[in-house]
């Protein structure tokens, strides 16, 4: 029976880190030398946490499924990184990005966790800064910043419109380091496939090497999880197409409570979808939205060119229903208005699925040449993609699944319902609600990663008693025996479709009917549909080669029967939950407005769902959320 236990401390919101700090208690320099911790993923969170644990002396092994830690997906992250400088002298300050982080997740986080991250934003940046990365800058050689969704003021530190890749370099060249030192022991191309769990502790994982196939168990003291988020079990999306689930939901299976999972994010700047042969989408940097005006014609069907509709017959929707940020209103918000549009027949290019973003105005007033130095990578990318040159035209974009607010469930030392198993970054449940503003994802995995993981994990080494124990524990020869003949089974069945056609499937089944918007009847479908294609898929899949050598095909395989199971998760928690907020909108509970409708009442938790056996339905947990310092209210960006 699992107990959710925040173990957030008491206090005043803005001492309660500080306290905790103080209060936890310490593992000595000599005994770090006696523990090794098992970070899985090496993204942003992964890279910091791993070097950051090395310097302060733990044996770290670290693993990712890549050739290198380069190519975590971390790097897509396009426009920037959050933090409260208040360099602009515009009114920011640590509680405003605290503020605007809770409303912007439409008051379904926890408020110690976001101060927390709002405070630790100011330490990234001198953090990063003194890593060499190399944030843009003004003129005078100050650090320069611009503006995101849900904040009106200038507080996201960018590197043009590479920042992930940036950040993820300065972390990468940290454990690099560490690696050379030692201290950290790499394992690329190699997958983690489960969690061994010794006497209710996390204690090890079993992997697979991608190359020789071979299954094998590594030990430790604790185990963190930094593997992303699980954006694509709608086949769609902004991720790398590597980007999977796995990790964090065998770890679920083991008894790890999965909190939240129907918090989605769509992000309303990406390039639209040009037809069925398509495997993923790509992201246009929310940073466009600073210069460019989002806008469709005012006449529904109007297909003339862009450069033939006059500014009199364009809408700028954004500006005229939320003046207050106009173009940079908050992802759900600008996501479900293009819908809007789209659906009043009113949308742009060949499917009418996407609407303008034009910098013409920002061109004219502040020249070409400011616009290529600010967003030129960008605009490239664009040309390259669609063939269509934005500096003399509009790009065209639409929402598309990007990034996920659900995940495992974490107490405020970042760690799961299962001892010593600890999970950061987009893995978790995440500091951000039901919906993430932009530019605090990289904010959230390195503060996870440098500042709280460091701090909290020793605690946890130094309350628990952990006996040694090796490979030959029985727990740990059943999780192998378990993995290997999973393994078996899926090359066994022999089938006549392939991995992609059923995840190409699933993706349909999950935005059709639990994508930007959701209702009862959609969902109970998607709850009728997912266990027969699951079914299906263990009865016909193709699964080719062996396990003895590198079989995408099988790395593949195992991620997509995790999506079976996952997906029909999403959707009971959307069910269940019987309100509009955030990512999560049900058409059922809207003002008149068309925003979202919270009932606070009723739903104002935490939804951590435990696992209870394969074709059982797993048991709903409730953290209630207190909100004593911003108080319950509608949101409104008008």
């Amino acid at each position: 029976m699992i107990e959710l236990q925040s173990k957030v401390p008491t206090g005043p919101i803005e001492l309660k880190w500080d306290k905790h700090r103080f209060e936890m208690k310490l593992v000595n320099p000599a005994n770090k030398r006696k523990h090794t911790i098992l970070m899985v993923g090496s993204g942003l969170g992964g890279a910091s946490a791993a070097a950051s644990l090395s310097e302060l002396g733990y044996n770290v092994k670290c693993f990712c499924f890549q050739d290198s830690p380069r190519r975590a997906h971390s790097i897509a992250a396009q426009g920037g990184i959050n933090a409260a400088k208040n360099y602009r002298n515009d009114g920011d300050s640590i509680y405003r990005l605290f503020y605007d982080t809770v409303k912007g997740g439409d008051f379904r986080s926890r408020e110690a966790n976001v101060y927390r991250l709002a405070q630790i934003s100011v330490e990234i940046i001198d953090q990063c800064v003194a890593q060499g990365v190399p944030f843009a800058r003004e003129y005078g050689g100050l650090l320069a910043n611009r503006s995101f969704g849900g904040a009106q003021v200038s507080r996201t530190f960018y590197a043009r419109g590479q920042t992930g890749q940036q950040l993820l370099l300065g972390a990468y060249q940290q454990m690099e380091k560490e690696i050379a030192r030692g201290g950290v022991t790499m394992y690329p191309r190699t997958e983690m496939l489960d969690l061994i769990v010794i006497d209710g502790r996390a204690r090890g994982i079993v992997t697979r090497d991608m190359v020789t196939g071979k299954i094998s168990s590594h030990l430790g003291d604790a185990v963190v999880l930094g593997t992303g988020g699980y954006g694509n079990v709608f086949y769609l999306s902004t991720n790398a197409k590597g980007s999977n689930a796995t990790a964090i939901w065998r770890a679920y299976k083991r008894g790890a409570a999965f909190a939240n999972p129907c918090f989605t994010q769509i992000h309303p700047t990406c390039i639209p979808v040009s037809g069925d042969y398509q495997s993923k989408l790509t992201l246009m940097s929310e940073s466009l939205r600073n210069d460019g005006r989002v806008w469709v014609p005012k006449q529904a069907g109007d297909r003339r060119p862009p450069s033939q509709i006059a500014d009199g017959e364009r809408d700028y929707y954004l500006e005229r229903k939320y003046p207050s940020f106009g173009n940079l209103a908050p992802r759900d918000i600008a996501s479900r208005a293009a819908k809007e549009v789209c659906d009043e027949g009113r949308g742009v290019g060949e499917s009418g699925l996407g609407v303008y973003l034009d910098f013409a105005d920002a061109i004219s007033r502040l020249g070409m040449q400011t616009i290529r130095e600010r967003y030129g990578n960008l605009f490239e990318m664009y040309q390259r993609i669609t063939d269509e040159n934005p500096y003399e035209a509009p790009m065209r974009i639409y929402p598309a699944v990007h990034y996920t607010m659900g995940g495992l469930w974490v107490d405020y030392n970042l760690m799961s319902t299962i001892p010593g198993l600890h999970v950061i970054g987009e893995a978790n449940f995440s500091d951000h609600g039901a919906n993430r503003l932009g530019a605090s994802a990289l904010m959230q995995g390195l503060a996870d990663g440098y500042f709280v993981l460091p701090a909290t994990i020793g605690d946890y080494l130094a309350s628990s008693k952990l006996p040694k124990v090796d490979t030959d524990h029985p727990d740990c020869r059943r999780v192998e025996a378990d993995v290997a003949a999973y393994t078996r089974r899926l090359l066994d069945i022999r089938g006549k479709r392939t991995v992609d056609s059923f995840h190409r499937e699933l993706g349909k089944i999950m935005w059709d009917y639990c994508g930007m918007a959701r209702n009862s009847t959609g969902l109970k479908k998607a709850l009728s549909l997912i266990p027969g294609l699951r079914a299906e898929f263990w009865r016909n899949v193709n699964v080719p080669g062996s396990d003895a050598e590198l079989n995408q095909a099988l790395e593949k395989a195992g991620r997509v029967a995790d999506f079976l199971e996952l997906g029909e998760l999403i959707c009971l928690d959307a069910l269940h939950r019987e309100e509009s907020c955030g990512g999560h909108f049900r058409e059922e509970f809207q003002t008149d407005e068309g925003e979202a409708l919270r009932d606070d009442e009723h739903f104002a938790y935490v939804a951590a769902w435990e696992y209870k056996g394969p074709d059982r339905t797993p048991e709903l947990h409730k953290e209630s959320l207190e909100f004593e310092y911003v108080h319950l209210a509608q949101r409104s960006y008008k």
